[in-house]
């Protein structure tokens, strides 16, 4: 998940009409069966649904009851928030504490629920330890880089191993402003960005065979992402070209509510047709609609909340290389909007798919008819 957002976008062309949606329209388009969990309308089809959690003390992780019941119940693969990333996991160049993350692979374990990880590598010189910025790499910095960048994915895929399902190997590599690829200083011990994830992939596949290998990123719909979207593609190429192994791209599609433009949606639409043709698979990563811009009505905010998950849920489900949805938390409360992009006038973000007492709102029932009105998968 990035913590670097630019600041959302103002309402843009389409917004009008979408606003002007009644009620019983956007109930028509995001009506589903109820009884069934998520989970159990993408198996349906050949999907999984899930979510991330936390593996904190506070609420929205597995240890708060109600959330750990809601999460068993609708979901059947979950991810952590951030208890698998270097941060939580490196306290230092040569060790490891893998406290905080034992505890959800334990729940999932006791409720059947498959693990994704998050994430082998977030290439960003903010995510790093603090540690890495002072740390000397010696006479030979490559060797030293590529001897520390192998350990941690060879330590973290045995300590798990037949136990995940996916990694997200490589996290947001490609910097959005330019699509340039970022650099740390691990990457400049290294020799460039390229060599380092690279060898983060191949390590990966040795490590962990078998297991879906994702390189994961923002590149969103909505205007103001056109040169984002071409790095991303320009990585994904050169991976292909040097042979890299990595088998999907995750989208991480943290939406901004309402539905972009139709020629927007084209563009989209096109750059994940430009994707699949390249033999990647797909997966949503971190799925929720970030509704700070929209007015402060309660209602009308559900309501467009909904229509903008269903309008892209169902161009994302189309493609029958996109197996694996997953929501950047359930209930709104818990949600990293309040905290990170809170609305302007005080209240609170309504961008998942639970309210804080834990009812389905209507975008929990987009999610469900866009499973329902899906290909199924071979």
């Amino acid at each position: 998940m990035t913590m670097t957002r630019r600041e959302s976008l103002t309402l843009m062309g389409g917004a009008a009409a979408t606003l002007a949606i009644g009620a019983e329209q956007v109930q028509a388009k995001t009506r589903a069966p109820a009884a069934q969990s998520l989970n159990a309308l993408a198996q349906a089809k050949g999907m999984r649904f899930g979510s991330s959690v936390a593996g904190g003390t506070g609420g929205g992780t597995w240890r708060n009851p109600r959330n750990a019941a809601l999460v068993a119940a609708q979901c059947g693969v979950i991810v952590p928030e951030n208890e698998l990333k270097w941060q939580a996991i490196r306290p230092s160049a040569t060790s490891f504490d893998f406290s905080a993350f034992d505890g959800t692979a334990d729940f999932a374990r006791r409720h059947g629920l498959a693990l994704r990880g998050h994430t082998l590598l977030w290439h960003r010189p903010k995510w790093m330890p603090g540690w890495m910025e002072t740390h000397d790499f010696g006479a030979r910095p490559a060797t030293a880089a590529a001897a520390m960048m192998t350990a941690h994915v060879k330590t973290v895929c045995a300590r798990y191993n037949g136990r995940m399902s996916s990694y997200d190997v490589v996290n947001e590599t490609v910097l959005p402003e330019g699509g340039q690829l970022a650099q740390t200083r691990l990457s400049q011990a290294m020799g460039g960005t390229e060599a380092l994830v690279d060898l983060a992939f191949h390590t990966a596949r040795r490590a962990a065979p078998g297991v879906q290998l994702v390189y994961n990123d923002y590149m969103s719909w909505e205007p103001g992402n056109e040169l984002h979207r071409k790095g991303v593609l320009a990585l994904l190429e050169g991976f292909r070209k040097r042979g890299t192994p990595v088998d999907a791209l995750g989208v991480q599609s943290h939406l901004i509510a309402p539905v972009p433009g139709a020629s927007q949606q084209r563009e989209w639409r096109q750059f994940i047709d430009e994707v699949v043709a390249m033999g990647y698979g797909l997966v949503i990563t971190e799925f929720d609609v970030r509704d700070r811009e929209l007015p402060a009505d309660m209602a009308l905010r559900d309501r467009v909340v909904a229509e903008t998950a269903k309008a892209y849920c169902d161009m994302m489900f189309s493609y029958r290389q996109l197996r694996d949805v997953l929501a950047w938390g359930l209930v709104d409360p818990f949600s990293w909007l309040q905290g990170f992009e809170p609305r302007s006038d005080g209240l609170a973000a309504r961008g998942c798919p639970y309210d804080s007492n834990f009812r389905a709102k209507p975008m929990r029932e987009a999610i469900a008819a866009a499973f329902a009105a899906a290909p199924v998968r071979g």
